[in-house]
């Protein structure tokens, strides 16, 4: 197996990013849209204790509603839950959404989001994104590379005592499926071993994190009073999933946090992650003894894919305001 072109979510066909941020102060925050103009199946999975979320319940299974037009990212707590309007407004202009009327513009979209919490990171706790950070990210959406690091909704991250951010990874199957995950790494728990290296180290492909050595630099000092988190993360795929594999494609996923993070799913985080499935063909779905084998390496494969993404997270992410990133922290783990 190899990652795909980008190395990205956008490796997947139907899937679109855009992103916002602002890293001069008072700000250090951002918004990150990912867009499917085609319409996709989703689903979710939140484990954390303290989620900020919204739309989840119709991605239910038992749900009516079939699918969804964008899945918002974003900092700013649950104030950065606005930037999901400024998306469906953008949308609504497009004609894109479930319809309701004979009209053009009479939809509504579908946009489901969760958030991180970053307040005052960058000096300020009102410097949070806003409805029309949601609008101009959807509007700068590309099916090209991911900026990764200090950028969209993983501007203000944080994971453990270290600079957090955005990343993301896919992988190729042998029979052509695509499967991607990004992730903005904000957790309360770390990326990073005791001796310095990174959890997720052991899931590259192709020697995609380059050479990383064991450092000498001793470890920074956690924070005395863990702040407040999330991870959260979308995972992609062109195998044509239903609503409950899509749901199933979310749950396994949260292998891969917990193989990339330690601890994971705390009291403090709110950890949510989207399935999401842009296929079109017949679906597949978990009650059908033969697609099984498919579906398994599809699940297998995200959960991996999501595991990578955080790993890219860690190693993009610079310096910003009092978080130092891996880095910068850690020097020596890189040759050179």
């Amino acid at each position: 197996m190899q990652p795909g072109p980008y190395n990205a979510i956008t490796d997947v066909p139907g899937v679109l990013v855009g992103q916002v941020e602002r890293t001069d102060p008072p700000y250090l925050t951002g918004t990150t849209v990912v867009y499917f103009p085609g319409t996709a199946v989703a689903g979710v999975d939140v484990r954390g204790g303290a989620p900020g979320t919204r739309e989840t319940d119709l991605l239910d299974p038992v749900n009516s509603n079939p699918g969804v037009n964008a899945i918002v990212l974003s900092g700013g707590s649950a104030y950065g839950l606005d930037t999901a309007a400024g998306v469906m407004s953008w949308l609504e202009t497009r004609g894109e959404g479930v319809r309701v009327g004979p009209g053009d513009h009479d939809v509504v979209p579908i946009v489901p989001a969760a958030v991180i919490f970053d307040l005052g990171r960058g000096g300020a706790f009102t410097a949070r994104p806003t409805a029309d950070w949601g609008r101009d990210a959807i509007a700068a959406a590309t099916d090209g590379p991911v900026a990764q690091g200090n950028h969209g909704a993983g501007a203000g991250a944080r994971v453990g005592a270290l600079k957090g951010g955005t990343g993301t990874a896919s992988v190729v199957l042998e029979d052509g499926t695509t499967v991607a995950a990004l992730a903005i790494v904000n957790a309360v728990g770390s990326a990073v071993t005791p001796s310095g290296r990174l959890y997720g180290e052991p899931s590259a492909l192709a020697e995609e994190f380059g050479v990383l050595n064991t450092p000498t630099e001793s470890a920074p000092t956690a924070p005395a009073v863990p702040g407040m988190n999330t991870v959260i993360a979308v995972v992609a795929t062109d195998a044509p999933l239903d609503k409950p594999a899509a749901k199933r494609l979310a749950m396994i996923a949260h292998d891969g946090l917990a193989r990339a993070i330690d601890p994971v799913h705390t009291l403090l985080d709110g950890d949510s992650i989207f399935g999401v499935s842009t296929g079109t063909a017949p679906k597949l779905t978990v009650t059908d003894p033969t697609a099984l084998a498919r579906l398994e390496a599809v699940f297998a494969a995200g959960a991996r894919s999501l595991t990578r993404a955080v790993v890219h997270a860690v190693l993009a992410a610079e310096s910003a305001n009092t978080l130092l990133s891996y880095r910068d922290t850690y020097p020596s783990a890189f040759p050179g």
